[in-house]
């Protein structure tokens, strides 16, 4: 199948040989988003991404990676305008809520029933989960998984790649299997299963022996042996279970 732009990056996550080509795609996609987001381009000064950010704000873990960029400005900036729209609909929730928690029968009882939450809590959860880039993040990720169901029927070449990789890790394992049975016909996804369900076996033991042998290189008795392919098992082992790549460096302003 001859390479379109919208399958580049695909193929190349495929290509570098990963512990799971998805993670590779979700890393390059946060760290462009980082860098739309706070980067020299300063989509922070514009108008409507601003008001986007503003709506969204940023989720604890994109907090993080922001402040480690390293954009201090831009930062302050997106989080200025930001504290504006929160504290004025935080005004409104407290507004409503003012007296609304507690019967006059007495201080403690609660006039709402147990299971149901208080409004208050349910508006400072939504704003908890809601993030501008976890949003770009999932919707253009689901974009790749459409793509790599189109590739997988089209690309002989592109399957055998897949069928004698190192498989996905679980996270992403997980949301292809339910991908799957959506994009394949029934032939199609029953060779899918089949194959998909070796080679996880096949990579989830091969990753266990290399974290055996790296246990066992800690006994004095094997310092002198070859480390064969164990000097990184413990970071993949973490990402083969989780994804993602526990032994990156914190991704900074270029």
């Amino acid at each position: 199948m001859k390479e379109k732009l919208y399958t580049i990056p695909l193929n190349d996550a495929v290509n570098a040989e990963d512990e799971c080509p998805f993670c590779f795609i979700e890393r390059k996609l946060e760290q462009d988003l980082l860098d739309f987001v706070l980067g020299s381009s300063s989509s922070y000064m514009e108008s409507d991404i601003r008001e986007k950010t503003d709506e969204a704000g940023f989720c604890r873990i994109h907090m993080k990676k922001m402040f480690d960029y390293g954009n201090t400005l831009g930062n302050s900036l997106i989080l200025k305008t930001h504290y504006e729209k929160i504290r004025k609909e935080m005004k409104d929730q407290m507004g409503a809520h003012a007296g609304g928690g507690r019967s006059r029968k007495g201080l403690f009882e609660k006039i709402r029933p147990s299971s149901q939450k208080d409004p208050l809590s349910v508006w400072c959860e939504k704003r908890d989960h809601s993030c501008y880039i976890c949003q770009n993040l999932d919707e253009t990720f689901q974009r790749y998984i459409d793509t790599f169901f189109y590739v997988y029927e089209k690309d002989e070449e592109f399957r055998r790649k897949i069928f004698q990789g190192k498989g996905f890790c679980l996270h992403h394992f997980g949301i292809l299997t339910d991908a799957a049975s959506r994009h394949l016909n029934q032939k199609q996804y029953e060779e899918f299963c089949r194959e998909t369900f070796r080679l996880m076996d096949e990579n989830l033991a091969r990753v266990q022996e290399d974290i055996t042998w790296l246990i066992d290189k800690f006994d004095y008795r094997n310092k002198d042996a070859d480390w064969k392919t164990s000097k990184d098992a413990l970071q993949r082992g973490m990402q083969k279970l989780r994804g993602g790549y526990p032994a990156d460096p914190v991704y900074k302003q270029k």
